[in-house]
Parts: C-alpha cells; sequence; structure tokens
C-alpha cells in the first residue's frame, strides 16, 4: 500500500521520470534538471511510493527503467505538454519557456541545422534544452508517442496526423580525396570507380542509390557505413568516391575535393516533420518558425 496520496504528484516528479528513463543514470538526470543526484535520488523514492514500482532496476553499472516506469514515462510527456500549454499566456514569450525540446536528426541534417538553431535558442529561449536523437529512417511512431517533437527527414513518414513542410533542397556532389586521385571526368570515370555510401539499418539504402540503381546505373560499393559522419576516414587516403548531399562540404566532409555527379541525379529535398497536435501550439511553432529562418540560406 502506498504512504503517499496521488495529490502529491507534481510536475517536479513527472520531469523527473522522463529524466531519468531518458538518460538512464541518475547522475546525468542530476544534471539535466539541476539538481543534485541525492535530490533525485528522494524524489525517486517518494515516486515510487506513489506508483507502487521499482521504476528502476540496476543494470552493470547504469540503471533501467521497468515496464511500468516506461508507461508511465510517456504519460507523464502527455501531461507535462498539457501543462505546460495551460501555463502559458496567449502571446507566447520564448524567453520564459522552460522545456527541453527532443528533434530526431541524422548526422547530415544535425550538423546542417541544429547548431545555427542553437544559436538562436540561446539568445531568445535561454531556458530551452535542446536534445537530439537519430532519426535513421524515421517512423510516425517517433511522433505520436512522443519520442521527438519533431523530425528532420527527406522522406517524411505517412500519416494523417502527420504534418511535414519542406526546409530546403540540396544538390549531390561527388567527394573524393584529391591527394591520392583526380575528379570523375565523366560517366565511365565515376561508375569504374569504388565507392563508399550509406546503408541504415536493416538494409535500408539512401535514396539516392535506390534512385540510381531503378535507372540502371550500377556502382560497385567498397564501403557501407551506418551513418554519414562514417564517410570521411574510408574516403581520405583512398580512391573512393562518395555521392552525397553538397552541404556536407560546409562540415562532415570538410577538406575533401567535390565535382558535380556525372550522371543525371535528383535533387534531395529536406522537410521538417511534427504532429498534428502541435500544428497550433503557439510555443511549437514558434520553434518552427525559427528552423525555418536557419535553412533560409540553404534554400
Amino acid at each position: 500500500m502506498s504512504n503517499f496520496d496521488w495529490i502529491d504528484l507534481d510536475a517536479r516528479l513527472l520531469r523527473l521520470l522522463v529524466a531519468v528513463v531518458d538518460t538512464g543514470s541518475v547522475t546525468a538526470a542530476a544534471q539535466r534538471l539541476g539538481v543534485t543526484q541525492s535530490a533525485v535520488s528522494h524524489l525517486l523514492d517518494k515516486l515510487r511510493g506513489i506508483t507502487g514500482d521499482a521504476l528502476f532496476t540496476k543494470s552493470g553499472r547504469g540503471i533501467v527503467a521497468t515496464a511500468r516506469a516506461l508507461v508511465l514515462a510517456e504519460r507523464a510527456r502527455d501531461l507535462l505538454g498539457d501543462l505546460e500549454r495551460f501555463a502559458q499566456s496567449e502571446v507566447f514569450d520564448p524567453a520564459r519557456w522552460q522545456t527541453t525540446f527532443t528533434i530526431a536528426a541524422n548526422d547530415f541534417q544535425r550538423d546542417a541545422l541544429l547548431p545555427a538553431l542553437m544559436q538562436r535558442l540561446r539568445q531568445q529561449a535561454p531556458g530551452l534544452t535542446l536534445r537530439v536523437i537519430a532519426s535513421d529512417v524515421p517512423t510516425p511512431e517517433m511522433l505520436r508517442q512522443q519520442q521527438c517533437q519533431l523530425i528532420i527527414s527527406p522522406r517524411p513518414p505517412e500519416g494523417t496526423d502527420i504534418v511535414q513542410k519542406r526546409l530546403f533542397a540540396d544538390r549531390y556532389r561527388v567527394f573524393y580525396d584529391p591527394a591520392v586521385r583526380e575528379a570523375p571526368r565523366n560517366r565511365k570515370d565515376y561508375l569504374s570507380a569504388e565507392h563508399v555510401t550509406v546503408l541504415y539499418a536493416p538494409q535500408r539504402p539512401l535514396d539516392l542509390d535506390q534512385h540510381l540503381l531503378s535507372k540502371g546505373i550500377e556502382r560497385r560499393f567498397r564501403v557501407m557505413v551506418p551513418g554519414f559522419a562514417g564517410l570521411p576516414a574510408f574516403i581520405q587516403g583512398t580512391e573512393l568516391l562518395a555521392t552525397v548531399p553538397g552541404l556536407m562540404r560546409e562540415h562532415l566532409m570538410r577538406g575533401l575535393a567535390d565535382v558535380e555527379v556525372p550522371v543525371p541525379c535528383p535533387t534531395m529535398p529536406m522537410y521538417m516533420i511534427w504532429h498534428l497536435r502541435h500544428q497550433q501550439d503557439a510555443a511549437h511553432r514558434w520553434l518552427r518558425e525559427q528552423l525555418e529562418t536557419v535553412a533560409k540560406p540553404l534554400v
């Protein structure tokens, strides 16, 4: 029998539960919330008393959430969102916004957009913490279950409750190490070379790779990596080529040379995607506007 009444449940405990589930660590949760580890432990004990569940169990050097904790954490996210909207005035003030906003993005989208976004957020919404999770192959469930509040992807997941808006379009380029080889001069050079590409699990190639193969353009892939960040190490010092978005020259592919793709290529669109529940939310709309502003130079 619980020694606590449910009325003792408050936003602090809900935030604590979400933080510990997200981080899998009392120490990391304390850092996120700006409190001491002992405070987190004390509040966890209080929460255990209210819920009648252990919530977390030891696993090696860390802790793992129980099945009930995972269910309660999802409910807590919904309640916190409701409380946040309840507390907001009719005129949203980003300077008073206190929240953790989660965006799903791959390493390319992350580096191309989110550092600049965070610079704007630090100035205009200093109480906001930006959390970035890997998008890989984004699904509607990521938004429906509130694993994130926004997804950045060239391939929006389908669903009548999923909303999308295009941010920019990029052109593909061929990257290579100029200290080792020359640029591919034509289609023959390009197709006779060996390539490195990204292959998401399970067996999900890049949209470009699927497109070229559907057009009968076959390349020899010598290396396949699970993310864009793994490409440069395999290009440097080798004759391998990588055909990826041209914007990567500004970050992940910095220091490598690049040229136009010597075969017909589509452009790569980039979208921001969110759940319909956030369509009219003033805070969410404001953040989307900030992301659009950051993306304008890339259009």
